[in-house]
């Protein structure tokens, strides 16, 4: 009886934003500008780093396979909005939502790994300054890199072979814009048990211990920081680790924010905002808040502008 249910499943609904049709175009027109700002803002970042000697360290390297993620995170779940509200076609093949809410939670997790280990390299940077090239080799940055994708996959491959042994109702439409995990467990005729709690053990392990190693990265170079005797000491190392406190406060605050916050009103759904957050809006901001509070970007960005104007004369 699963195997015949499962298979029935054709399609599910996504009922996407609670907008009124006459604010389609306008939303579209707004979340499409959105996106094409995150992808060509996220691909000079990859670009600046690749050209410019100069940013060829850990920390750059980190921000690259992060600015690589947040493209790839945004492309998961805003083209298919996108879509949607276009053609008003509510409809995603069974397939295509499984493997939608595998990427979703894949580069989700590799967002958390890859700014918990640009963490560390900062806590290296202004806790142990003398030894920062000998511990930040390229072996440790690649390893860590890999480590990220690793287990990133193993985490979203866990979720998805489990969602996949359950059998769906009659009900397929999922209130939200795009399949999320949580949603589809709702709407399933089986025993969730052991997906709630594969769901709540991995999230541990992959939210909660790495914003934990955040904190105690940061508790470190806070410390480091009140010893400093000069000003100048204290500014350096803040503007140091200030980007990327930026982006960590984004990205743990919209998570965070969703189970801290009561659901804002009747006709807001608390989940939906929390999910354009951080699926459409982080992913914008990480570049500029790397770009307009870091010299050497501004720098790289400067010569390749200079190259492209010698190009065309």
């Amino acid at each position: 009886m699963r195997r015949e249910n499962q298979s029935s499943v054709s399609e599910f609904l996504l009922l996407g934003l609670p907008i009124r049709p006459e604010q389609q175009g306008a939303f579209f027109a707004l979340f499409l500008g959105v996106y094409l700002t995150t992808v060509l803002g996220n691909l000079l970042i990859i670009l600046l780093i690749r050209l410019d000697p100069r940013l060829h360290t850990p920390m750059y390297f980190f921000l690259s396979h992060l600015a690589l993620t947040d493209v790839s995170f945004s492309s998961v779940t805003v083209p298919k909005m996108l879509v949607s509200m276009h053609t008003q076609d509510q409809s995603i093949p069974y397939g295509g939502c499984i493997a939608q809410m595998y990427f979703f939670i894949f580069f989700t997790d590799l967002d958390s790994f890859l700014i918990t280990s640009m963490a560390y390299d900062r806590y290296v940077a202004v806790c142990r300054p003398l030894h920062y090239t000998t511990i930040m080799r390229q072996e440790l940055c690649a390893s860590l890199v890999a480590g990220s994708w690793i287990l990133s996959g193993a985490s979203s491959l866990s979720h998805t072979l489990l969602l996949t042994q359950l059998s769906f109702c009659a009900d397929h439409t999922i209130p939200h814009f795009f399949c999320d995990l949580g949603a589809l467990l709702k709407l399933s005729c089986s025993d969730v048990f052991l997906n709630e709690l594969v769901m709540f053990t991995v999230g541990v392990v992959v939210i909660t211990l790495p914003f934990t190693c955040i904190l105690l990265s940061y508790g470190y170079i806070g410390a480091t920081v009140l010893r400093v005797p000069s000003t100048k000491g204290i500014c350096k190392a803040l503007s140091t680790c200030s980007s990327h406190l930026s982006v960590v406060t984004l990205y743990y605050g919209s998570i965070f924010g969703q189970y801290l916050f009561p659901t804002l009103s009747d006709f807001i759904d608390k989940d939906i905002i929390v999910a354009l957050m951080y699926t459409v809006v982080t992913p914008m901001l990480n570049p500029y808040i790397y770009s307009l509070r870091n010299k050497d970007i501004k720098g790289a960005l400067g010569k390749l502008c200079s190259r492209a104007m010698l190009f065309f004369q």
